[in-house]
């Protein structure tokens, strides 16, 4: 009678749970897709509030060339993330990497290097960071967390050695900047680069088995093990990839700026970090962090601040908006791994 009741009890359990999950699907959030798309719809919320409130300065084609332009550099900074988070591991530094390479493919150039090889000494500099990183979490065992916290604070101490506290300022009439400043379309050349690197890393995260393998290493590193997959290389990889490309972000920096200083790279790690757990709330509904879904980010962040400095907001309100969207973002990317 006993083993009757419990059987009636785990059918009933299993019944309540398939139904439960038929409500889910049957919710009207997941059919309007707002568990998949909510950055969209805030977006166009936010283009349609500042629209109303300051719709002389905000609807303009101005307001399109800023917002893309200022966003370029925070998209390459938080695309840089994706593939180490994808792994489980942080990269704190690539805000001081972003800031090397502004820094260092200026100087180099004042000193009369070439374009090319100051870009490619720059990018150098990126990979030999994420190198180091990656020695330090795979082969001596030191937290991601720690190792990339005190990487950021070698690389900042270098990028001030190679200043020495001084702004480095190109000519403006120097291709690189021309380039730099150049546009297509409509949009700044930077909007396309950063376009470009997330379409890479769409393909690759999304349509390959090294996508795939990434991910199954940062769901769970040992089960992946288990299965033959190079766990420690991947995670090496991940942090070398994430140098380049915070090198990256930093010469297109460079370029757009046409300028350069110690202290220019920190401030992105906010907004990269707040754009890509925000984003991992948006197109996949398991928290997972991925590119579409982060550039979505990006422009509603960019957005949001760039309509409120119009409205005549202090100049502080964007790190208190990237400080709140980040809490907003953990908080959303924890309740979806529940709920999946």
């Amino acid at each position: 009678m006993s083993t009757f009741l419990d059987t009636q009890e785990s059918e009933g359990a299993d019944l309540t749970l398939v139904q439960a999950s038929r409500n889910r699907r049957r919710s009207p959030l997941r059919l309007i897709g707002l568990d998949r798309l909510s950055g969209v719809y805030a977006l166009g919320l936010v283009i349609a509030l500042f629209a109303v409130w300051v719709p002389h300065t905000f609807l303009t084609a101005t307001t399109l060339r800023s917002v893309s332009g200022s966003s370029a550099v925070t998209s390459i900074a938080a695309l840089a993330l994706i593939v180490p988070l994808a792994c489980g591991l942080f990269d704190l530094s690539v805000a001081g990497t972003l800031g090397l390479g502004a820094v260092l493919v200026l100087k180099l150039q004042i000193e009369g290097v070439s374009i090319a090889v100051s870009i490619l000494a720059s990018l150098l500099a990126g990979l030999v960071i994420g190198a180091v990183n990656g020695f330090l979490v795979v082969r001596v065992g030191v937290s991601s967390f720690i190792a990339t916290l005190g990487m950021s604070s070698v690389v900042a101490a270098l990028t001030f050695w190679i200043t020495h506290g001084f702004q480095l300022v190109a000519d403006l009439s120097n291709p690189f900047v021309v380039f730099g400043q150049s546009a297509f379309a409509g949009l700044p050349t930077a909007v396309w680069i950063a376009c470009g690197i997330a379409a890479v890393l769409l393909y690759v995260t999304e349509g390959t088995t090294l996508g795939r393998y990434l991910y199954a290493v940062g769901g769970n590193a040992e089960a992946a093990r288990l299965v033959g997959v190079r766990v420690d290389r991947l995670r090496f990889g991940s942090l070398v990839c994430s140098g380049l490309l915070a090198a990256i972000a930093g010469v297109v920096l460079s370029a757009q700026l046409g300028s350069s200083s110690a202290d220019i790279g920190p401030p992105y790690l906010l907004p990269a970090f707040s754009a890509v757990l925000l984003g991992a709330t948006q197109i996949k509904t398991n928290g997972r962090v991925n590119a579409v879904g982060t550039l979505v980010a990006v422009t509603l962040l960019a957005t949001g601040i760039y309509g409120l400095q119009l409205a005549g907001a202090p100049s502080f309100i964007a790190n208190l908006f990237n400080g709140l969207a980040l809490i907003v973002a953990v908080s959303l990317s924890i309740r979806a791994k529940r709920t999946t």
